[in-house]
């Protein structure tokens, strides 16, 4: 399960590190949340006929196209990577539509157990976690992206993650990660006319566990409204800062 990330890489250097065609200008977002607009990657083949990469936006919120009452659907944002090629929400984009979803990192929450008396309810209280690469590169989830068109004729452009097992690190605050390619596979998860599904399938796998560091982070990203890089704060600078 991924349901928050963040980009915070200025423009420029999310640019040279994906190789797309388009010189867009965004603010850093440290809090990135469904149904928000999020940078996807792309290969489309321009009006010369060569194919190339391509920046564009998508609501992370993926509609498969036989979807009759986008209101009603179920909000997709994650995919698994092992049964995309099987589900028939998914088969298509599998097949048509692989992207790549650009990050700089993400944030899992670590389930604690139930507190409180009888009489509370006994929630659950939950620590989150920021996840990001080791290097402190960018870094490429494998997604799938599909254009909606709804009855009225209108269309949008919707994207979700593709998920695959923990690696042996990161398990110990969830079993879930998202998918994050190694940019020697970007080519080939990106080429859908030179590699068929089933083959870029295989490319999804767990990052190795030296690749990503992570650290517990305060609760203040629990809100989608918080938005800044002290939201990124580890615990123990907190700590520290508190006057008490």
């Amino acid at each position: 399960m991924c349901g928050r990330y963040a980009i915070t890489t200025p423009p420029e250097a999310v640019r040279a590190f994906f190789e797309y065609a388009e010189r867009p200008n965004f603010p850093p977002r440290y809090n990135v949340a469904p149904t928000q607009p999020v940078p996807i990657v792309h290969l489309a083949r321009d009006p010369d006929g060569e194919r190339r990469r391509h920046f564009m936006l998508a609501r992370w919120g993926f509609l498969p196209s036989f979807v009759k009452d986008a209101k009603t659907f179920p909000l997709i944002i994650n995919a698994r990577a092992e049964t995309a090629t099987e589900k028939p929400s998914f088969r298509a984009a599998m097949k048509r539509r692989r992207c790549l979803i650009v990050a700089d990192a993400y944030y899992e929450w670590l389930r604690g157990p139930k507190v409180g008396g009888p009489k509370s309810g006994k929630a659950r209280v939950s620590r989150p976690y920021l996840f990001r690469r080791a290097d402190a590169a960018p870094i490429g989830f494998a997604g799938l992206w599909e254009t909606y068109c709804g009855p009225d004729g209108s269309e949008i452009d919707t994207a979700c993650i593709l998920t695959s097992d923990a690696n042996a690190a990161t398990v110990a605050i969830h079993d879930r990660m998202p998918a994050i390619l190694d940019p020697s596979d970007f080519d080939a998860w990106l080429d859908c006319d030179g590699v068929d599904a089933a083959a870029a399938a295989r490319l999804p796998a767990p990052a190795p566990p030296d690749a990503i560091e992570f650290f517990e982070i305060g609760t203040a990203v629990n809100k989608v409204g918080n938005d800044g890089p002290w939201i990124q704060a580890p615990v123990a600078k907190l700590i520290a800062a508190s006057p008490d």
